[in-house]
């Protein structure tokens, strides 16, 4: 497994996360198609981790086996109002970005504890991609 970003956001850092997602997605194969589809996925997954969880969270991306997985966790701390339901973290109907998320991603799971919440989703890379991690180093 190739982690390929390791990076914390906040609601003042969104544009910048989606711009280095968009990076890394192109680098490591994604058709542009798909890249737009992990840019969304992945910001719908922060946004909800900013609104529903600490305000800030953490994104990792890894190259393994063939697909993307990128895991955005929120750090666990309790809501402004000092309540946290942990039975439904990251509401599925308020602006249906999970729903969005399911739509796009190849597979993805949401798991929540007294931690905070993760939602670690996946993308199949096209066969024969290779990522930056994985090229000569004299390749482009």
């Amino acid at each position: 497994m190739s982690q390929i970003l390791d990076l914390g956001f906040d609601s003042s850092t969104l544009r910048v996360l989606r711009a280095v997602v968009q990076e890394h997605a192109g680098q490591a194969g994604m058709p542009e198609d798909r890249v737009v589809e992990v840019v969304l996925a992945v910001h719908e997954l922060a946004a909800n981790a900013v609104r529903h969880g600490a305000g800030a969270g953490r994104l990792r991306i890894w190259n393994l086996a063939g697909t993307l997985r990128c895991q955005v966790e929120d750090g666990g701390s309790a809501t402004c109002d000092g309540q946290r339901d942990r039975t439904d973290p990251w509401p599925y109907v308020d602006g249906h970005g999970l729903w969005v998320v399911r739509q796009v991603a190849d597979d993805m799971e949401v798991l929540s504890d007294a931690g905070g919440t993760r939602a670690t989703i996946t993308f199949a890379l096209p066969a024969g991609s290779l990522s930056a991690s994985t090229r000569p180093a004299n390749s482009p």
